[in-house]
């Protein structure tokens, strides 16, 4: 019920938050945000995630390998379904207009808009942190936040694209942990079997 609520309020406000944001941009902030968005997309994530299971492997520290790839899984199965969620809506961005968009530009990812991949993944990849450890996941969301606005800044995405894809990294996230990181409710019932 949250999520439908979610969705439908941002569909509404789409064009308000995207007239608002045309409306004070400034090249300094803009600037910042193309940074944030640049940094904030999923191979960098995907960098970050297997530089995490690599300290983690050398340091022998099981718990955090796992996690860690729990996140980097969680980031995959996010960017993939976006991509081809995004494939098949084929929602034009905000900063595309129709008038001159050639037909071959619509298999093209700089066209598609919903949902976000940045935020689909950056959701998915810092949901499983948070889901795993509340104090770490809690003092990553900002990054999370900061990325889904970059988005709208840059005119790249509508906010319902933007809220569509934070539940699509949520729901992956909760995939992810339910699978891979549930713990062993009765280790020595296994054992005795």
């Amino acid at each position: 019920m949250i999520s439908a609520g979610a969705i439908a309020t941002a569909f509404y406000f789409d064009t308000a938050v995207s007239d608002f944001m045309e409306h004070h941009r400034n090249r300094v902030i803009y600037n910042f945000m193309y940074n944030v968005s640049r940094f904030g997309d999923w191979p960098e994530h995907m960098a970050l995630g297997l530089i995490l299971v690599w300290v983690a492997w050398r340091r022998g520290n099981r718990k955090w390998k796992r996690i860690f790839l729990s996140m980097v899984i969680a980031l995959a199965i996010a960017g993939v379904s976006s991509h081809v969620i995004k494939i098949a809506v084929s929602r034009a961005r905000p900063s595309v207009k129709l008038e001159r968009v050639e037909p071959w530009s619509r298999f093209s990812s700089h066209y598609h808009a919903f949902p976000s991949g940045h935020v689909a993944a950056s959701t998915a990849f810092f949901g499983v942190l948070f889901f795993a450890s509340r104090r770490l996941g809690l003092a990553c969301l900002p990054i999370v936040g900061l990325i889904g606005f970059s988005r709208l800044y840059l005119e790249a995405h509508y906010l319902s694209d933007v809220v569509c894809a934070a539940i699509l990294g949520i729901l992956s996230a909760l995939i992810v942990v339910h699978f891979f990181l549930r713990p062993i409710r009765h280790p020595q019932s296994a054992i005795e079997n």
